[in-house]
Protein backbone atom coordinates (compact mmCIF):
# COMPACT_ATOMS: atom_id res chain seq x y z
CA UNK A 1 0.00 0.00 0.00
CA UNK A 2 0.71 3.48 -0.88
CA UNK A 3 -0.04 6.29 1.38
CA UNK A 4 0.04 10.06 -0.37
CA UNK A 5 -0.70 12.84 1.91
CA UNK A 6 -1.43 15.96 0.60
CA UNK A 7 -2.02 19.21 2.28
CA UNK A 8 -3.61 22.45 0.69
CA UNK A 9 -0.48 23.01 -1.24
CA UNK A 10 0.03 20.03 -2.63
CA UNK A 11 -3.46 19.95 -3.71
CA UNK A 12 -3.18 22.66 -5.67
CA UNK A 13 -0.40 21.83 -7.28
CA UNK A 14 -1.74 18.78 -8.73
CA UNK A 15 -1.58 17.96 -12.30
CA UNK A 16 -2.81 16.26 -15.31
CA UNK A 17 -0.54 15.59 -18.24
CA UNK A 18 -0.31 12.96 -21.43
CA UNK A 19 1.93 11.07 -22.42
CA UNK A 20 1.78 8.02 -25.50
CA UNK A 21 5.28 6.58 -23.44
CA UNK A 22 3.49 5.79 -20.44
CA UNK A 23 0.66 4.02 -22.48
CA UNK A 24 2.76 2.10 -24.88
CA UNK A 25 4.53 0.44 -21.82
CA UNK A 26 1.13 -0.14 -19.94
CA UNK A 27 0.29 -2.06 -23.33
CA UNK A 28 2.88 -4.16 -23.52
CA UNK A 29 2.02 -5.94 -20.03
CA UNK A 30 -1.18 -7.07 -21.52
CA UNK A 31 0.55 -8.71 -23.92
CA UNK A 32 2.09 -11.51 -21.49
CA UNK A 33 1.39 -15.25 -22.71
CA UNK A 34 -0.59 -15.39 -19.38
CA UNK A 35 -2.52 -12.00 -19.56
CA UNK A 36 -6.00 -12.46 -21.05
CA UNK A 37 -6.81 -8.81 -22.14
CA UNK A 38 -10.43 -7.46 -21.96
CA UNK A 39 -13.36 -6.88 -24.63
CA UNK A 40 -11.84 -3.54 -26.01
CA UNK A 41 -8.00 -4.95 -25.79
CA UNK A 42 -8.60 -8.37 -27.54
CA UNK A 43 -8.20 -7.45 -31.43
CA UNK A 44 -5.10 -5.21 -31.03
CA UNK A 45 -3.50 -7.97 -28.68
CA UNK A 46 -3.48 -10.84 -31.08
CA UNK A 47 -2.14 -7.93 -34.04
CA UNK A 48 0.64 -6.46 -31.18
CA UNK A 49 2.01 -9.91 -29.78
CA UNK A 50 3.33 -10.30 -33.08
CA UNK A 51 5.09 -6.91 -33.29
CA UNK A 52 6.66 -7.71 -29.83
CA UNK A 53 7.38 -11.23 -30.47
CA UNK A 54 8.80 -11.07 -34.57
CA UNK A 55 10.64 -7.80 -34.53
CA UNK A 56 14.13 -8.26 -32.85
CA UNK A 57 14.27 -4.16 -32.42
CA UNK A 58 11.92 -5.06 -29.46
CA UNK A 59 14.55 -7.16 -27.44
CA UNK A 60 15.41 -4.45 -24.71
CA UNK A 61 11.86 -4.15 -24.23
CA UNK A 62 11.44 -7.67 -24.23
CA UNK A 63 14.02 -7.67 -21.37
CA UNK A 64 12.22 -5.46 -19.32
CA UNK A 65 9.26 -7.23 -19.15
CA UNK A 66 10.66 -10.19 -17.67
CA UNK A 67 12.76 -8.65 -15.24
CA UNK A 68 11.62 -7.38 -11.71
CA UNK A 69 8.19 -5.85 -10.71
CA UNK A 70 9.92 -2.30 -10.31
CA UNK A 71 11.81 -0.66 -12.44
CA UNK A 72 14.29 2.95 -12.68
CA UNK A 73 12.06 6.04 -13.37
CA UNK A 74 15.05 6.39 -16.41
CA UNK A 75 13.53 3.82 -18.59
CA UNK A 76 10.05 5.67 -18.59
CA UNK A 77 10.36 9.00 -18.03
CA UNK A 78 7.98 11.57 -15.98
CA UNK A 79 5.89 12.77 -18.66
CA UNK A 80 6.85 16.38 -20.29
CA UNK A 81 3.64 17.64 -21.55
CA UNK A 82 3.82 16.35 -25.47
CA UNK A 83 1.61 14.41 -27.51
CA UNK A 84 4.78 12.91 -29.76
CA UNK A 85 6.37 9.47 -28.22
CA UNK A 86 9.18 10.80 -30.72
CA UNK A 87 9.77 13.95 -28.11
CA UNK A 88 9.64 11.37 -25.12
CA UNK A 89 11.96 9.24 -26.72
CA UNK A 90 14.80 12.16 -27.30
CA UNK A 91 14.17 12.64 -23.50
CA UNK A 92 15.11 8.93 -22.52
CA UNK A 93 18.25 9.01 -24.53
CA UNK A 94 19.45 12.07 -23.46
CA UNK A 95 19.29 10.68 -19.66
CA UNK A 96 22.25 11.90 -18.26
CA UNK A 97 24.80 8.61 -17.67
CA UNK A 98 25.05 9.63 -13.77
CA UNK A 99 21.36 9.49 -13.31
CA UNK A 100 21.21 5.71 -15.23
CA UNK A 101 23.60 4.81 -12.12
CA UNK A 102 22.47 6.37 -9.43
CA UNK A 103 18.96 4.57 -9.63
CA UNK A 104 20.41 1.48 -10.74
CA UNK A 105 22.12 1.10 -7.88
CA UNK A 106 18.91 2.25 -5.51
CA UNK A 107 16.73 -0.51 -8.02
CA UNK A 108 18.91 -2.98 -8.68
CA UNK A 109 21.91 -3.14 -5.28
CA UNK A 110 24.28 -6.21 -6.08
CA UNK A 111 22.98 -6.90 -9.43
CA UNK A 112 25.85 -5.28 -11.75
CA UNK A 113 25.96 -8.53 -13.48
CA UNK A 114 22.41 -9.31 -14.15
CA UNK A 115 21.66 -9.42 -18.06
CA UNK A 116 18.97 -6.91 -17.58
CA UNK A 117 21.28 -4.55 -15.65
CA UNK A 118 25.12 -4.62 -17.15
CA UNK A 119 24.23 -3.06 -20.40
CA UNK A 120 22.94 0.46 -18.56
CA UNK A 121 25.62 0.01 -16.03
CA UNK A 122 28.42 -0.34 -18.93
CA UNK A 123 27.67 2.06 -21.74
CA UNK A 124 24.39 4.55 -19.99
CA UNK A 125 24.02 6.58 -23.52
CA UNK A 126 24.00 3.07 -25.77
CA UNK A 127 21.85 1.33 -23.82
CA UNK A 128 19.17 4.06 -22.89
CA UNK A 129 19.63 4.60 -26.80
CA UNK A 130 18.83 1.35 -27.62
CA UNK A 131 15.32 0.81 -25.60
CA UNK A 132 14.90 4.42 -27.32
CA UNK A 133 14.92 2.61 -30.52
CA UNK A 134 13.31 -0.77 -28.82
CA UNK A 135 9.99 1.64 -28.03
CA UNK A 136 9.75 3.48 -31.44
CA UNK A 137 9.89 0.12 -33.24
CA UNK A 138 6.80 -1.14 -31.01
CA UNK A 139 5.25 2.02 -31.27
CA UNK A 140 5.45 1.84 -35.03
CA UNK A 141 4.09 -1.59 -35.12
CA UNK A 142 1.59 -1.78 -32.29
CA UNK A 143 0.33 1.55 -31.54
CA UNK A 144 0.62 4.25 -34.34
CA UNK A 145 -2.11 3.59 -35.91
CA UNK A 146 -4.26 3.54 -33.02
CA UNK A 147 -2.94 7.22 -31.68
CA UNK A 148 -5.10 9.48 -33.13
CA UNK A 149 -8.49 7.46 -30.89
CA UNK A 150 -5.42 7.34 -28.03
CA UNK A 151 -4.72 10.91 -28.19
CA UNK A 152 -8.51 11.88 -28.74
CA UNK A 153 -9.10 9.50 -25.67
CA UNK A 154 -6.50 10.87 -22.91
CA UNK A 155 -7.29 14.72 -24.11
CA UNK A 156 -10.58 14.42 -23.35
CA UNK A 157 -10.32 12.55 -20.10
CA UNK A 158 -7.70 15.85 -18.95
CA UNK A 159 -10.53 18.11 -19.88
CA UNK A 160 -12.81 16.38 -18.17
CA UNK A 161 -11.26 16.02 -14.71
CA UNK A 162 -10.19 19.11 -14.90
CA UNK A 163 -13.64 20.52 -15.12
CA UNK A 164 -14.39 17.97 -12.12
CA UNK A 165 -11.35 19.56 -10.03
CA UNK A 166 -12.56 22.99 -10.98
CA UNK A 167 -16.25 23.05 -10.34
CA UNK A 168 -16.60 19.88 -7.80
CA UNK A 169 -13.14 20.18 -5.97
CA UNK A 170 -10.62 17.67 -5.24
CA UNK A 171 -12.76 15.01 -3.52
CA UNK A 172 -14.79 14.76 -6.88
CA UNK A 173 -11.40 14.07 -8.64
CA UNK A 174 -10.53 11.28 -6.51
CA UNK A 175 -13.46 9.80 -5.74
CA UNK A 176 -13.99 8.72 -9.50
CA UNK A 177 -10.23 8.53 -10.28
CA UNK A 178 -8.90 4.85 -9.75
CA UNK A 179 -10.84 1.48 -8.79
CA UNK A 180 -7.18 0.71 -6.79
CA UNK A 181 -7.03 4.27 -5.17
CA UNK A 182 -8.74 5.51 -2.16
CA UNK A 183 -9.26 9.14 -0.82
CA UNK A 184 -9.78 9.59 2.78
CA UNK A 185 -8.44 13.34 3.06
CA UNK A 186 -6.26 14.11 3.32
CA UNK A 187 -4.56 10.97 2.32
CA UNK A 188 -4.49 9.17 -1.24
CA UNK A 189 -4.25 5.60 -0.62
CA UNK A 190 -2.86 3.51 -3.77
CA UNK A 191 -3.22 -0.27 -4.11
CA UNK A 192 0.79 -1.72 -4.74
CA UNK A 193 2.85 -4.86 -4.50
CA UNK A 194 5.43 -2.16 -2.19
CA UNK A 195 4.59 -0.42 0.81
CA UNK A 196 5.63 3.60 0.87
CA UNK A 197 4.83 6.82 2.65
CA UNK A 198 5.04 10.50 1.71
CA UNK A 199 4.27 13.06 4.01
CA UNK A 200 2.98 16.43 2.94
CA UNK A 201 4.68 19.02 1.43
CA UNK A 202 7.37 16.08 -0.01
CA UNK A 203 6.06 16.33 -3.56
CA UNK A 204 3.17 17.49 -5.82
CA UNK A 205 1.28 15.03 -7.71
CA UNK A 206 1.37 13.86 -11.33
CA UNK A 207 -2.14 11.89 -12.74
CA UNK A 208 -1.81 10.52 -16.05
CA UNK A 209 -4.70 9.05 -17.62
CA UNK A 210 -4.01 6.04 -19.97
CA UNK A 211 -5.87 3.90 -22.65
CA UNK A 212 -4.04 0.57 -21.65
CA UNK A 213 -3.96 1.24 -17.76
CA UNK A 214 -5.28 -2.73 -17.80
CA UNK A 215 -2.17 -3.56 -18.60
CA UNK A 216 -0.51 -2.45 -14.88
CA UNK A 217 -0.76 0.48 -13.12
CA UNK A 218 2.29 3.18 -12.72
CA UNK A 219 3.74 4.90 -9.84
CA UNK A 220 6.62 6.78 -10.45
CA UNK A 221 9.17 7.53 -7.35
CA UNK A 222 12.53 8.13 -8.42
CA UNK A 223 11.35 12.39 -9.29
CA UNK A 224 12.17 14.28 -5.94
CA UNK A 225 9.99 16.81 -7.03
CA UNK A 226 7.32 14.60 -8.32
CA UNK A 227 4.80 11.85 -7.62
CA UNK A 228 3.71 10.34 -11.19
CA UNK A 229 0.02 7.57 -10.87
CA UNK A 230 -1.81 6.74 -13.49
CA UNK A 231 -5.08 5.60 -14.29
CA UNK A 232 -7.45 4.43 -16.82
CA UNK A 233 -9.32 6.73 -19.27
CA UNK A 234 -12.61 6.18 -19.95
CA UNK A 235 -13.78 5.02 -23.41
CA UNK A 236 -11.37 2.48 -24.07
CA UNK A 237 -13.91 0.60 -26.01
CA UNK A 238 -13.15 3.03 -29.00
CA UNK A 239 -10.56 1.07 -29.22
CA UNK A 240 -11.98 -2.15 -30.77
CA UNK A 241 -12.32 -2.57 -34.46
CA UNK A 242 -15.85 -2.11 -36.21
CA UNK A 243 -15.84 -3.55 -39.74
CA UNK A 244 -19.12 -3.11 -40.36
CA UNK A 245 -23.08 -3.48 -39.01
CA UNK A 246 -24.27 -7.14 -39.21
CA UNK A 247 -27.09 -7.80 -41.22
CA UNK A 248 -29.22 -8.74 -38.63
CA UNK A 249 -28.31 -4.86 -36.49
CA UNK A 250 -31.56 -4.26 -34.48
CA UNK A 251 -29.97 -0.85 -33.07
CA UNK A 252 -29.78 0.49 -36.94
CA UNK A 253 -33.02 -0.82 -37.48
CA UNK A 254 -34.45 1.23 -34.67
CA UNK A 255 -32.77 3.95 -34.74
CA UNK A 256 -31.47 4.03 -38.11
CA UNK A 257 -27.61 3.13 -38.75
CA UNK A 258 -26.39 6.82 -38.77
CA UNK A 259 -27.42 7.19 -35.07
CA UNK A 260 -26.42 3.79 -34.27
CA UNK A 261 -23.00 4.03 -35.06
CA UNK A 262 -22.98 7.31 -33.21
CA UNK A 263 -24.02 5.93 -30.56
CA UNK A 264 -21.88 2.80 -30.16
CA UNK A 265 -19.06 5.33 -30.23
CA UNK A 266 -20.46 7.22 -27.46
CA UNK A 267 -18.17 4.70 -24.71
CA UNK A 268 -16.87 8.18 -22.96
CA UNK A 269 -17.16 12.21 -23.40
CA UNK A 270 -16.36 12.85 -27.06
CA UNK A 271 -17.47 15.96 -29.28
CA UNK A 272 -19.08 16.80 -32.06
CA UNK A 273 -16.02 17.03 -34.09
CA UNK A 274 -14.37 13.97 -32.30
CA UNK A 275 -17.56 11.46 -33.29
CA UNK A 276 -16.92 12.88 -36.56
CA UNK A 277 -13.36 12.27 -37.66
CA UNK A 278 -14.12 8.64 -35.84
CA UNK A 279 -16.93 7.81 -38.24
CA UNK A 280 -15.66 9.82 -41.29
CA UNK A 281 -18.87 11.47 -41.03
CA UNK A 282 -20.25 15.38 -41.55
CA UNK A 283 -19.94 17.45 -38.58
CA UNK A 284 -23.68 18.68 -39.11
CA UNK A 285 -24.36 15.02 -39.99
CA UNK A 286 -23.22 13.63 -36.38
CA UNK A 287 -24.66 16.67 -34.74
CA UNK A 288 -28.50 16.13 -36.42
CA UNK A 289 -28.08 12.36 -34.80
CA UNK A 290 -26.85 14.01 -31.72
CA UNK A 291 -29.58 16.47 -30.71
CA UNK A 292 -32.09 13.46 -31.87
CA UNK A 293 -30.61 11.17 -29.50
CA UNK A 294 -30.66 13.74 -26.44
CA UNK A 295 -34.08 14.34 -26.85
CA UNK A 296 -34.56 10.36 -26.59
CA UNK A 297 -32.73 11.12 -23.58
CA UNK A 298 -29.91 8.19 -24.34
CA UNK A 299 -26.84 10.62 -24.55
CA UNK A 300 -26.59 13.73 -22.15
CA UNK A 301 -24.30 16.59 -23.36
CA UNK A 302 -22.20 18.98 -20.69
CA UNK A 303 -20.13 21.67 -21.71
CA UNK A 304 -16.33 22.36 -20.95
CA UNK A 305 -15.19 25.51 -21.74
CA UNK A 306 -15.67 26.08 -25.49
CA UNK A 307 -16.52 22.52 -26.17
CA UNK A 308 -19.43 20.40 -25.78
CA UNK A 309 -19.66 16.64 -24.66
CA UNK A 310 -21.67 14.00 -25.25
CA UNK A 311 -21.99 10.81 -23.48
CA UNK A 312 -24.36 7.79 -23.20
CA UNK A 313 -27.68 7.58 -20.28
CA UNK A 314 -27.65 4.98 -18.02
CA UNK A 315 -30.96 4.84 -21.05
CA UNK A 316 -28.34 4.89 -23.59
CA UNK A 317 -25.98 1.81 -22.02
CA UNK A 318 -29.58 -0.14 -21.06
CA UNK A 319 -30.41 0.10 -24.89
CA UNK A 320 -27.23 -0.93 -26.68
CA UNK A 321 -26.75 -3.89 -24.30
CA UNK A 322 -30.14 -4.97 -25.01
CA UNK A 323 -30.37 -4.25 -28.66
CA UNK A 324 -26.44 -5.13 -30.03
CA UNK A 325 -25.27 -7.89 -27.86
CA UNK A 326 -22.32 -5.88 -26.51
CA UNK A 327 -20.77 -5.63 -23.36
CA UNK A 328 -20.68 -1.83 -22.72
CA UNK A 329 -18.54 -0.06 -20.68
CA UNK A 330 -19.70 2.44 -18.28
CA UNK A 331 -17.89 5.64 -17.74
CA UNK A 332 -16.55 5.95 -14.69
CA UNK A 333 -16.83 9.62 -12.67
Amino acid sequence: MIRIELDEAALGSTRIAVSPLWDAFCSLHLLAEHRRPSWPYQEWAARARQVLTGDERVEPLRRLLHGPLHFPDFVLPRPIGTTSVEEELAALRATPPEVVRRQLAEHYPGREDDPLVRPYRQDPEAACAALADAYQAYWDGALAELWPTMRRLVEDEVLVRARTFATEGIDALFAGLESRARWTPPVLELTKHIDAEYAAGERRLLLIPLVFAEGCRLYSTDDPEVLAVSFQARGAGALRERPGLPDDDRLGLLLGRGRAAVLRQLGGPLTTAGLADRLSLAPSTVSEHLSALAQAGVVTRHRVGRSVYYQLTDTGRSLLALLSGQNVLRAVG
